[in-house]
């Protein structure tokens, strides 16, 4: 099942109601989830190398405690804010301000000024130094998604709440 964005977020405690929760694509919900994206974006930073694999780490370890207490919805969404570390150090790898678009094609109303903004791509800049952020984030996240205890507890939450 697709990720729901029509739940109230605010106000949904996750660890009390995993049942609520969907696994969605990607990055799904990695900011809405509650108590876990207060729990774990503090620790969130791509800035440089250094500063990527402290934080990388520091949110790996959280995954793993997360399986260690049988936590599917805190260990997945650990498992987000490590793929959004790499997406994110790899946005601003190929692109200095972090934008890829000269303008934001989902603020656009119609479907065709969406289309014709995603025309409008910034120019590339490699910046090699946010490129060894996102790697490292890369590499815990392959890590952090092809885990045992995290691909049965997947499994799991899948076929007890997303049938």
């Amino acid at each position: 099942m697709a990720f729901d964005y029509s739940l109230d977020f605010k106000n949904i405690d996750f660890r009390a109601h995993p049942e609520l929760y969907r696994v969605g694509k990607g990055e799904q919900g990695v900011l809405l989830v509650e108590p876990y994206k207060s729990e774990i974006l503090p620790y969130w930073r791509f800035k440089s190398p250094e500063i990527a694999r402290e934080s990388s780490e520091k949110i790996y370890e959280m995954f793993l405690a997360y399986l260690e207490q049988d936590d599917f919805v805190g260990a997945d969404m650990a498992r987000k804010f490590l793929q959004m570390g790499y997406t994110r150090a790899r946005r601003y790898a190929n692109h200095k301000s972090g934008r890829k678009y000269k303008s934001n094609p989902q603020k656009e109303l119609s479907l065709e000024a969406q289309q014709q903004a995603r025309q409008l791509i910034l120019p590339y800049e490699e910046d090699h130094y946010k490129a060894e952020s996102a790697a490292i984030f890369k590499q815990k996240w392959q890590i952090a998604k092809t885990n045992p205890r995290y691909l049965l507890l997947l499994n799991q939450h899948k076929n007890r709440y997303e049938l």
